[in-house]
């Protein structure tokens, strides 16, 4: 299965120039008279969608696009190999630190609001990475029964 993120913003132009200076991806091509870019990285593409501020997102939608900094359930995470110069390079190109540098047991991250409303998180991978906090589905599994009757 092919998985491709789009992102919704007001601007394409400024968009296209924030995510090429703050993180990793490239440009690959406009789509969609223009009003589609394609930036691409290792294994992901992700679509930047022009889409004017008010609009609806859907049809009968009870709310309009704003590109005001919002909380949404989903955001961008970029794996990079030194997060103290990603983070100065995505703050250079607009970005707005929220929760500066914290370490966990699976590495280090840094969470931000791009200049279009939403929410990334560049993240340096410790040790196993997330496999040093996940839980495994045998093992769980085997617990669980180990339990039953």
């Amino acid at each position: 299965m092919e998985t491709l993120v789009n992102v919704d913003v007001p601007d394409l132009e400024a968009a296209i120039e924030f995510y090429r200076n703050a993180t990793e991806l490239t440009f690959v091509r406009r789509l969609f008279d223009g009003t589609v870019a394609e930036l691409a990285a290792d294994s992901v593409r992700i679509f930047l969608l022009q889409q004017r501020p008010g609009s609806a997102p859907v049809p009968d939608a009870p709310v309009s696009r704003d590109y005001r900094r919002h909380w949404t359930p989903v955001h961008l995470d970029f794996v990079v190999p030194d997060l103290e110069s990603a983070v100065a390079k995505a703050l250079a190109a607009g970005a707005r630190l929220e929760r500066p540098i914290e370490g966990f047991a699976w590495g280090r991250q840094a969470v931000f609001g791009d200049p279009f409303g939403h929410g990334f998180c560049l993240l340096q991978w410790q040790g196993g990475g997330y496999d040093e906090v996940a839980v495994r589905e045998a093992g769980v599994a085997a617990q669980a029964g180990a339990g039953s009757p």
